[in-house]
């Protein structure tokens, strides 16, 4: 929409059928602000703005090209494939809820994610009405050694919820089983506060202990060892919640091929820099936003995706584009066109072209970054790197051994 609203024509790729991804299920922020609202105002926007053209039910297939000038093959559900030129890619790709294998999930209907928990209340309020006893496991596939980051939101959205079920029925016991501490950073400690002053009790667990969830005389039995107390707790729940860790979607590790944009070992992309180059990936004219980076709130989601076009409009807005100076080169009469270094290029900066002298690699110089992988590579040293020719080595050594 932001670089819609600047003049630029967007095409918009989803996979699934509506727009909003893991926002659809979220009922509202830690300000207590509607989230369904504000979605469906951005969904009608997106859907009457003559320069936005959406692909629903749509996935990527092929990508090539470079800044400035990306050609990229989309494929719709019904089999039908559109090729795109453009100058730039945001990936918003997002993620998704983890779907544990333990605490009876999908066995008993009373057994929630976080997100499907937001959907009964929303949908099923007065269901609450008659519960006596609410449990919240968190860190249910977070911080273990398959997945050992921290998924940031769970802490707060549990409050949240917590506080929600003691709105609907005052007086519900609710628990939160708590691994470690509770992660409510920054001005979210309010709403932990806002949680102890409610009545939420709070217990700890540890990863070698964890609770244990049973059925019994058609009640939820969980039993779990409070750190802190040094005893065994057991109690009986009518609604069991599961902060499931978020995961990176399955769709990265095509992506990352697809784009030559890295991954972290967890499966989340990889910007250039956290620090120095936010939002943007090591190859130019590509960027990042969302949960498609790692797990955050729905407000830096939404800073990083305007960060994203900005970083993108800005690059738009000029006619031509500057190479770097030190990019790499190729001598046709020793290149054999073996391909070796287009398969090994970070960046997908060499492509091999038919010459009248055969096969030859070439540089694509807007995307080369220098960084000599290639002239590593090569074993006729056929390629070289400005500034970083053999001779030029060669005399800088002499010059230090000389001195």
């Amino acid at each position: 929409m932001n670089l819609a609203e600047q003049g630029y024509d967007v095409h918009l790729v989803e996979r699934e059928k509506d727009l909003g991804g893991q926002a659809l299920k979220l009922r509202e922020t830690r300000k207590r602000e509607q989230v369904r609202p504000y979605l469906e105002d951005l969904t009608m926007k997106v859907h009457d703005h003559p320069r936005i053209h959406l692909h629903t039910q749509s996935t990527i297939k092929e990508v090539g090209g470079f800044v400035g000038n990306f050609e990229s093959t989309v494929s719709h559900a019904d089999g039908n494939e559109v090729v795109v030129k453009h100058g730039v890619t945001i990936v918003a790709t997002g993620a998704e809820a983890y779907k544990p294998s333990e605490y009876l999930y999908g066995d008993d209907p009373r057994v929630f994610l976080s997100l499907d928990l937001d959907k009964e209340i929303t949908e099923n309020g007065k269901r609450f009405n008659e519960a006596q006893t609410a449990v919240f496991i968190q860190c249910v596939g977070s911080r273990e050694p398959e997945r050992p980051y921290c998924s940031r939101v769970c802490c707060s959205h549990s409050m949240i919820s917590a506080l929600k079920l003691k709105a609907l029925n005052p007086g519900m016991d609710v628990y939160i089983l708590y691994r470690d501490d509770i992660r409510t950073y920054g001005q979210r400690e309010d709403i932990y506060r806002e949680a102890r002053k409610k009545g939420v009790a709070f217990i700890r667990y540890s990863l070698e202990d964890k609770p244990r969830v049973e059925q019994e005389n058609g009640k939820l039995k969980i039993t779990v060892t409070d750190q802190m107390l040094q005893c065994q707790v057991e109690m009986e729940a009518d609604i069991l919640t599961l902060a499931s860790a978020i995961v990176p979607s399955a769709d990265n590790e095509v992506l990352s091929r697809l784009l030559k944009v890295p991954m972290n070992q967890e499966g989340f992309l990889l910007e250039a820099h956290v620090k120095l180059r936010p939002a943007e990936f090591a190859t130019d004219g590509i960027y990042l936003a969302g949960l498609a980076h790692y797990p955050k709130p729905i407000g830096q989601s939404i800073a990083e995706a305007k960060a994203a076009a900005a970083k993108a409009g800005a690059l738009l807005c000029h006619d031509t584009i500057v190479t770097q100076a030190v990019i790499a080169w190729v001598d046709e009469a020793l290149c054999r066109g073996c391909s070796l270094c287009v398969e090994l290029c970070p960046f997908g900066a060499i492509r091999i072209v038919d010459t009248e002298n055969g096969r030859k690699a070439q540089v694509i110089d807007v995307a080369c970054k220098g960084c000599g992988v290639c002239a590593a590579t090569c074993y006729r040293h056929a390629i070289g790197i400005n500034s970083f020719t053999d001779d030029q080595i060669s005399s800088q050594v002499k010059a230090f051994l000389d001195q």
